[in-house]
């Protein structure tokens, strides 16, 4: 009997032990998920709070340079001026840097800045013809026999302007001398067209498209661009 009760009580006494382990691993895990989970927020907010007004400080530094920029390319676009060259630098033409300043002058040709300030930002070049022009030979024939007709009759040379290079040192100043001379153009009495004699460049393309022009024809080596001229 005595032996039976000592295996009783040996087997409730494992029993209450396991079952007190349990419970005390439990008790131990729960308190350490609580203590890790408030370190790790504890930490977080603290990060948080050193973090956050660095942020704020680069957003509002992001936003006075913003608006600074912003502020200099409109000063600059309503204090510039369109105005005829005698001559440009010939080596920043991106374009069609071999044409020198003769011919760029030459039979009724023009040059034209947009000038801010003293210094000029912006370059094109025009040719004045009566026929689209296909290439620079074309552009010089055309150009040469506007002039000599225009000459004849007593007119104003050519009826179509063909802007054959354009170039800007100033962020704005391709846009602003297009929208100049479109205006130029539309209040001249003998000039009916606008159009471009360009490399077949995806900057071209772009830079044309984007300013409104639309795609007149791809030639060999070169494409067209027509600013479309309404007249009232």
């Amino acid at each position: 009997m005595k032996e039976i009760f000592k295996t009783v009580k040996e087997k409730l006494s494992s029993k209450y032990l396991e079952n007190n382990g349990l419970k005390s691993n439990n008790i131990f895990k729960n308190v350490r998920e609580k203590l890790s989970s408030k370190y790790l927020e504890k930490k977080g907010f603290k990060n948080a709070k050193k973090f956050k007004p660095r942020i704020k400080a680069r957003i509002r530094k992001n936003k006075q340079i913003i608006s600074k920029n912003i502020g200099n390319f409109f000063d600059w676009v309503k204090g510039a001026e369109l105005i005829e060259l005698d001559k440009c630098n010939t080596k920043e033409d991106p374009v069609r840097p071999e044409l020198d300043n003769v011919f760029r002058r030459s039979y009724g040709r023009k040059i034209f800045g947009v000038k801010y300030k003293g210094e000029i930002h912006a370059v094109m070049c025009f040719a004045y013809t009566n026929k689209v022009p296909k290439s620079v030979e074309e552009l010089d024939k055309f150009s040469h026999d506007a002039f000599l007709q225009s000459a004849q009759r007593g007119q104003n040379v050519g009826q179509i302007a063909i802007a054959y290079t354009v170039w800007s040192k100033k962020k704005g100043g391709g846009k602003l001398i297009v929208k100049e001379v479109f205006k130029k153009i539309k209040k001249s009495n003998h000039l009916n067209r606008l159009i471009t004699l360009s490399p077949l460049t995806e900057m071209a393309t772009k830079f044309h498209s984007k300013n409104g022009a639309k795609l007149l024809q791809v030639n060999e080596s070169t494409q067209n661009f027509e600013y479309k001229i309404i007249k009232k």
